[in-house]
């Protein structure tokens, strides 16, 4: 494994506790040795390059570090990390890419620069885009980035008559389930998918290092439909109902009573607005929302062109 790649595999340890900053990964090495590594903290905590110049002290002196983004050259609720760099009397400096937020974009890179640091930009860049795709959308146009997950027979069907799609899965995928919910702010389904299957819609903790950070859930219900026994309303963590203005009192009151958080906004044809809901969500620093059903609403936001993303499991039946 070379020393980037390290780099990446550790800020894929960070995605999903980091948002709305990037997962970011940085590696230290001194004489063809790895002395030092680090990723990003939650919000407000160190970045990956602080966590690794920390760990490394004054070995740092004359070294090279591998980062999979840009050091960030302005200071947020932390210290800019080139500075740190800089400080720590750094020789030289891959980046896997540049940062697209307008407030680094390049700066980073200039500033070691002319501190005389060598920089060297794109190794393993394209991993390293995929890694934060949700992070470069919301950074350069305020939306959180859009994943369609939905699991098919081989007859394209997404769900049993009876409404359980259960039945598609096997262990693996589930598990995989759980890794992709982890790692997204938001997990979104429609109103019908709640009536039909009363999921939980929880990660259950399979975040990095035993983290049981659960994401934000999302109901699109344009008319309050949804059960004030629903298990999403009791699960920890968060549950928003969005729901189409105005949402009759009474509605909203039991739902708010019930745990849940209401959103109401603009109707379109009837039903809630989708871009208006994501560009709420964007407002509320979601990065990134994975919708998981059901039909409904998978079918108009690829009508509306808004899935950036698709998680498609294919089973080997035949429903009919």
């Amino acid at each position: 494994m070379d020393h980037m790649e390290r780099a990446l595999c550790l800020a894929r340890l960070a995605l999903g506790h980091t948002s709305p900053n990037p997962a970011v990964g940085a590696v230290i090495v001194k004489n063809g040795l790895v002395i030092s590594e680090g990723h990003t903290q939650p919000p407000g905590s160190a970045h990956a390059e602080i966590a690794a110049l920390e760990r490394a002290g004054e070995r740092a002196r004359g070294a090279t570090i591998y980062v999979s983004l840009e050091p960030c050259s302005h200071f947020g609720r932390t210290p800019p990390c080139a500075r740190a760099i800089i400080a720590a009397g750094i020789a030289e400096v891959h980046l896997a890419m540049i940062d697209p937020n307008p407030s680094v974009s390049g700066r980073g890179r200039d500033e070691l620069e002319e501190a005389g640091i060598k920089t060297h930009v794109g190794e393993r860049e394209e991993e390293a885009r995929e890694l934060n795709e949700a992070y470069i959308k919301f950074i350069t146009t305020g939306w959180p980035f859009v994943s369609a997950k939905f699991a098919m027979s081989l007859d394209g069907k997404i769900a049993t008559r009876s409404g359980d799609s259960k039945w598609i899965t096997g262990e693996q995928a589930r598990g995989y389930v759980h890794s992709l919910r982890q790692s997204a702010d938001a997990i979104m389904v429609g109103v019908n998918t709640v009536i039909a299957d009363d999921p939980r819609l929880t990660a259950r903790g399979q975040g990095a290092e035993g983290s049981l950070k659960e994401p934000m859930r999302v109901i699109v219900d344009s008319q309050g439909r949804i059960p004030v026994t629903a298990q999403v309303l009791r699960e920890p963590g968060k549950t928003l109902v969005a729901a189409a203005r105005p949402l009759e009192p009474a509605k909203a009151g039991a739902l708010v009573e019930a745990g849940a958080e209401v959103l109401e906004l603009p109707a379109k044809d009837g039903l809630v607005d989708l871009e208006e809901l994501l560009r709420a969500l964007g407002k509320r620093e979601i990065t990134s929302v994975l919708v998981e059903g059901g039909g409904t609403l998978l079918g108009s936001l690829f009508d509306q062109g808004l899935v950036d993303k698709v998680v498609a499991f294919i089973a080997p039946v035949v429903i009919g």
